[in-house]
């Protein structure tokens, strides 16, 4: 449930949190239009870098292989998982573009204090995209990977590797010198009245009123309109979402399913002398603790076992409880949700581990690394556990009325007169 809350003014480094969950409302950052695009145009030359030159080469016994980032998904189409490259390039290379350059388009035009064309669109658009960016996770997995081979094969680092630690570093700046409060004011030239009447410190709900999930602005829908817009950023407003649980739950138990064949069928086989060996996911991890690699094998059982099955649980716990949610545990059942929200992402580790073997270990029968079917159902799982975690409405947890005695000694009600 949405609290009616109305930032102070800010100065550059100050945050305004919500009274209610603690959960950061609006950061301030100074020059946050020049600061954006200076990020975002370095990241995305670091990119174009990246994908330009040799990612990394391995040899051994005289025989080795060189390939570019983009290979690492182009393979996995000569394997006959193109859902899975398309996974990879997507959240690797296309997507991170994609919000960089809509940025830059943005920034740009608030730099010149002119509204570009699609600029409310591409506002609108990268708060979608966010979750779906996953650079940093595929630096984790191209360490875990080359970690793996490095006692059996000569491993070179080419430059693309060193352009893309740079493009991943850069684009989680970019991210987080974003201010959306801000953005969106200079967008409409000017911060929109709330709707008469409108107080502080009360519930939106309680005042027939919707919170956008998009640009946070206060908006008292018509009565007569069905589908009910933002006035602002024009997303489409719900109080609560549609059937959030059962979409919800729908999720889950297909991410459950898929769970299973992810851990029964081998997520890779490596063919070593012409002797095949499969490995599940399992598998790998006790392969690498055999090794003596107790830290990265941590690092893949943490993100491939406990991120995904703690993810579950929670959502499982959160859709049974959430009815019965009260104010003294609300907070914590929030924290809960947006730590399991945050962490969903890194479950691909395995998937991007997978890529990245599959395209370098190309040695025909004295080393070669074929994906197995369990890549296609754990990246299913992944993607099926964040999707669950956004059908997830937060809202929910705090649909419990008050305790009468904290009902008149609750937040100070404030009027936000249109």
């Amino acid at each position: 449930m949405r609290l009616g809350v109305r930032p102070p003014p800010l100065k550059s480094g100050e945050k305004a949190c919500c009274p209610r969950c603690e959960h950061t409302l609006v950061k301030r950052h100074r020059y946050p239009a020049q600061r954006s695009m200076a990020l975002a145009i370095s990241a995305l030359v670091a990119l174009l870098l990246a994908v330009s030159f040799p990612f990394v080469r391995f040899s051994v016994s005289g025989i080795g292989n060189e390939i570019e980032l983009t290979q690492t998904a182009t393979t996995l189409i000569g394997f006959h998982q193109p859902v899975v490259a398309i996974a990879v390039i997507m959240s690797i290379v296309i997507l991170p573009a994609l919000y960089l350059i809509g940025l830059i388009w943005l920034q740009f035009s608030l730099l010149i204090d002119r509204k570009l064309p699609f600029s409310r669109d591409v506002a609108r658009s990268l708060t979608h995209l966010t979750p779906w960016l996953m650079a940093d996770v595929f630096i984790v997995g191209a360490l875990v990977s080359l970690i793996k081979i490095a006692g059996i094969a000569q491993i070179t680092l080419g430059a693309s590797f060193w352009a893309f630690c740079a493009f991943a570093v850069l684009l989680l700046f970019t991210i987080q010198s974003v201010d959306a409060d801000w953005m969106w004011f200079s967008l409409e030239d000017g911060e929109p009245l709330a709707p008469k009447g409108t107080q502080t410190g009360t519930t939106a709900a309680s005042q027939g009123v919707i919170g956008c999930a998009t640009c946070g602005l206060i908006n008292r829908p018509d009565v007569d309109t069905r589908k009910p817009r933002c006035k602002r950023c024009h997303e489409r407003l719900h109080s609560r979402y549609p059937h959030s649980l059962q979409r919800t739950w729908a999720l889950l138990a297909a991410a459950m399913v898929m769970y299973i064949p992810a851990n029964l069928y081998p997520i890779m086989t490596t063919t070593s002398l012409g002797n095949e060996s499969p490995s599940t996911i399992i598998g790998g991890v006790v392969e690498l603790i055999q090794m003596g690699s107790w830290p990265i094998a941590l690092v893949i059982f943490v993100a491939s076992v406990i991120v995904p099955v703690g993810k579950l649980v929670a959502l499982v716990w959160l859709c049974l409880v959430v009815s019965r949610s009260s104010e003294l545990n609300a907070h914590n059942r929030t924290v809960i949700y947006r730590v399991t929200e945050f962490i969903g992402r890194w479950s691909m580790v395995d998937v991007f581990v997978v890529a990245i073997l599959v395209a370098l270990i190309r040695a025909g029968s004295l080393m070669s690394i074929t994906p197995g079917p369990a890549a296609l159902a754990f990246g299913g799982v992944v993607v099926l556990t964040m999707l669950a975690a956004m059908m997830f409405d937060p809202r929910l947890i705090w649909d419990t009325p008050l305790p009468r005695r904290r009902r008149r000694t609750h937040v100070n009600q404030e009027p936000v007169d249109g």
